[in-house]
């Protein structure tokens, strides 16, 4: 370790849940239940590192150097003086003067190796000093190093038990269920009951710069794959992207660790843009609405092409049939792809439907081609997001604020509709993006105005 080299290290400590009661409400105090790091010690470690690199300057280690130079020049002037000495006769005056002026050589050669001596010894004396210095520094850091308050498994199992706590408490308040939702027919999941959570929330590294997106994981993922996440951000005007971000896991997409990029189109926007936010990860391939068409665009994420295929020549795009509410008009949504236990559906409308939902199935093949389509009488205009369960689509209203609504739900099987479902979402922010469901883990991803969100799927 050189002594012009500062360490900084980052800890993160996680805050403990505590569950309370107050009243007919249900809170959770977060309280830091681990030591304080000690910055100190870094502080301590970074005032030594400069001054070692105020001590050992380029300029002090060059007066050694100018000593020696020196010494040589008096030497060798000595050395013709010395000669001149021994060819003038010693009787004369000029002898005397000569030898005195040798003598004030002699004097300064000294008075320079006594200098010389004294910096070595300084220098010496540095040296020691400087290397106990580092080796300090050295065992600080290391001891810093292992001054983990992350303990991500064990503090993770703890907050899962108190949220789980908290919602039982919230559970026994509420005494109402809510009403039961279609049968799925499949999966052996059973009915819909509930939404819980959030249960992640956060930025990400953008911050609050783009707030339409979309992330994820890939529903159907190669070997290897499984943990993987995937984000995409609108980041020209909220309407294209042409980029997929992915990271190995979800902590390294939380703390922004290791991120690989890969890129469809060199600019925006441009043939094969992704437009709008609404697009999934399936089979290690990205599937979304392709720039200014009507036609599903499926990105390798390996091969890096793009394939094809066009939906129905009436279909809206563009923002001719986006999702949407009173106050608000989330451009560019007119196509919605979601995930559920068979594969992959695109969500859209018609002017032959009278601007009302289609739903249609997208063989995964390469190119894709789509199979079974079903009509609905939701008008798409009316939705705030979609997603689908075991063959079964749900669609999303905006209630206010904090509350998203769960109101209709269409069975592919049975081919019925229903508009009385009143299941709730907790909001963090005003607006849902992009809503998609995952059958590995039963959990909704959301992307709310620039935060990343998941909600669970409770089943009957």
């Amino acid at each position: 370790m050189s002594p012009n080299q500062i360490f900084i290290l980052l800890i993160i400590i996680p805050p403990a849940f505590f569950q309370s009661a107050r009243g007919k409400d249900c809170v959770c105090d977060l309280k830091n239940s681990e030591p304080a790091f000690p910055d100190h010690k870094l502080t301590k470690v970074e005032a030594t590192a400069k001054q070692c690199i105020r001590t050992i300057t380029s300029e002090k280690m060059m007066e050694m150097d100018i000593l020696v130079l020196g010494l040589q020049q008096r030497i060798t002037q000595l050395d013709e003086n010395m000669a001149k000495l021994e060819n003038e006769d010693n009787s004369k005056l000029y002898g005397a003067v000569s030898m005195r002026i040798i003598d004030l050589e002699i004097a300064e050669i000294q008075n320079l190796l006594d200098k010389l001596n004294a910096t070595t010894k300084g220098y010496n004396h540095l040296s020691i000093q400087t290397a106990d210095q580092l080796e300090d520094m050295k065992d600080t850091m290391e001891d810093l190093e292992k001054f983990d308050n992350m303990q991500v498994v064990k503090k993770d199992r703890e907050n899962q038990r108190y949220k789980k706590q908290l919602e039982e408490c919230k559970d026994e308040l509420e005494a109402t269920l809510p009403p039961p939702t279609v049968l799925p027919g499949r999966c052996g999941l059973g009915r819909l009951v509930k939404v819980a959570g959030p249960r992640t929330y956060s930025l990400t590294v953008y911050s609050t710069s783009y707030t339409y997106g979309a992330w994820g994981r890939d529903v159907n993922p190669a070997p290897g794959d499984e943990n993987k996440y995937w984000l995409v951000v609108l980041y020209t005007s909220n309407v294209y992207g042409n980029f997929i971000r992915q990271y190995s896991t979800l902590s390294t997409f939380l703390l922004n660790i290791g991120p690989i990029d890969t890129y469809i189109a060199g600019s925006n926007p441009t043939t094969n843009t992704i437009q709008g936010p609404n697009m999934v990860m399936y089979a290690n391939a990205l599937y979304y609405n392709c720039y200014n068409s009507y036609s599903v665009c499926q990105f390798n994420m390996t091969t890096k092409s793009v394939n094809t295929v066009a939906l129905p020549s009436d279909t809206g795009y563009s923002s001719k049939f986006p999702f949407a509410h009173l106050g608000h008009t989330y451009g560019y949504t007119d196509m919605d792809f979601v995930t559920e236990e068979s594969g992959v559906y695109v969500i859209y409308a018609t002017t032959s439907n009278f601007g009302n939902v289609v739903i249609s199935k997208v063989e995964t093949s390469t190119p894709p081609v789509l199979g079974q389509t079903w009509s609905t009488s939701l008008h798409k205009r009316t939705v705030t997001n979609t997603f689908m369960v075991c063959g079964v689509l749900y669609a999303t209203r905006y209630l206010d604020k904090e509350t998203e609504e769960i109101f209709y739900s269409y069975d592919t099987k049975t081919n019925k509709e229903r508009y009385d479902l009143r299941i709730h979402i907790k909001k963090m922010q005003a607006n849902i993006q992009f809503l998609n469901y995952d059958p590995r883990d039963h959990l909704l991803y959301a992307y709310s105005d620039a935060y990343i969100v998941t909600y669970e799927l409770v089943f009957q």
